[in-house]
C-alpha cells in the first residue's frame, strides 16, 4: 500500500468533492497527505464552490485517513487508486478515470479484455435470449462481460457469463457495501467469486439516478466496446 493511498480514499469520500474537484486539489498541493494537513485558511481560498470548501473542513476534522481506509478493509473491501500498478488499464485511458476505486472480488488484468453488455430493465424474452447467446459467444472467445447489475438485460448478462464460465463485473451507482437492486444479492455474490463488485463511490453512498451517468462512464471505460442488446427509443 502506498502511503499516499489513505489520502486519496479519504479525499475521493468527502462529499462535493468529484472527479473535477480532487484533480485541482492534487495539482494545487502535489501530494494529497499535504492538502490533508493545510490549515482551514488555506483551504478558504481555492478556487472551488464554497460549499464544497465547507464541507472539506468539516469532513477533515471528523476523519482519519488511516483510520478510515483501515474501517474500508476490515469491511472486507478492497481500494485501488490510480497510481497503483493494478487499477485497470483501459479506465486508466479515459479522461475522467475515478481517483478510486472500491471494490469486492477479484480485478485481474484478463480482464483487460472486456466487452460491456447494457439494455433494457424492463426487457422482453426476445431480449433475454439474445443478450445470453451473445454473452455465451462472448466468453468462449476469452471475453470479461461488464455490465451495471441494474434488472432486466444487466443482470441476464451478468448470469449468462458465470453460466458460460466465465468472469464478470459489476458496476455500481451506489457503494459496493449497498447492492442495489436488492434482489440482486445473491448474484453480486456469485460475481465475487468469479470476478468484481466496483464503484467509485464511497461505502454508505445511497443508489441515486444522478450517480448513473458516472457509473455508466466507468462501465465504458472498462471495455473494448459496449453492446446495449434491447432498449426503449427513450433509454438512457
Amino acid at each position: 500500500m502506498s502511503k499516499e493511498l489513505p489520502y486519496w480514499v479519504a479525499t475521493s469520500a468527502i462529499p462535493g468533492v468529484g472527479t473535477a474537484t480532487f484533480n485541482y486539489l492534487l495539482k494545487r498541493f502535489k501530494t494529497l497527505k499535504k492538502f490533508w494537513e493545510a490549515p482551514d485558511g488555506e483551504i478558504q481560498k481555492l478556487k472551488i464552490d464554497a460549499r464544497a470548501r465547507e464541507a472539506i473542513i468539516s469532513f477533515r476534522q471528523k476523519v482519519d485517513p488511516q483510520v478510515y481506509l483501515a474501517t474500508v478493509y476490515e469491511r472486507g473491501i478492497k481500494v485501488v487508486s490510480l497510481t497503483d500498478r493494478d487499477y485497470p488499464a483501459n479506465l486508466r485511458a479515459i479522461s475522467d478515470a475515478p481517483p478510486v476505486l472500491y471494490f469486492r472480488g477479484e480485478m485481474l488484468a484478463q480482464d483487460d479484455l472486456a466487452m460491456a453488455v447494457v439494455g433494457a430493465r424492463f426487457a422482453t424474452s426476445y431480449g433475454r435470449q439474445v443478450t445470453e447467446k451473445l454473452v455465451f459467444d462472448l466468453v468462449a472467445q476469452g471475453l470479461t462481460i461488464v455490465s451495471g447489475l441494474a434488472r432486466g438485460v444487466d443482470s441476464f448478462a451478468h448470469r449468462a457469463a458465470l453460466e458460460a464460465g466465465g468472469r464478470t463485473i459489476a458496476v455500481l451507482g451506489c457503494g459496493v457495501d449497498l447492492i442495489y437492486p436488492p434482489e440482486n444479492k445473491n448474484l453480486a455474490e456469485e460475481i465475487t467469486k468469479h470476478g468484481a463488485i466496483v464503484s467509485e463511490f464511497p461505502l454508505g453512498s445511497p443508489s441515486v439516478s444522478s450517480n448513473f451517468p458516472a457509473r455508466n462512464r466507468i462501465i465504458s471505460g472498462l471495455s473494448l466496446g459496449v453492446l446495449v442488446t434491447e432498449a426503449a427509443i427513450d433509454s438512457g
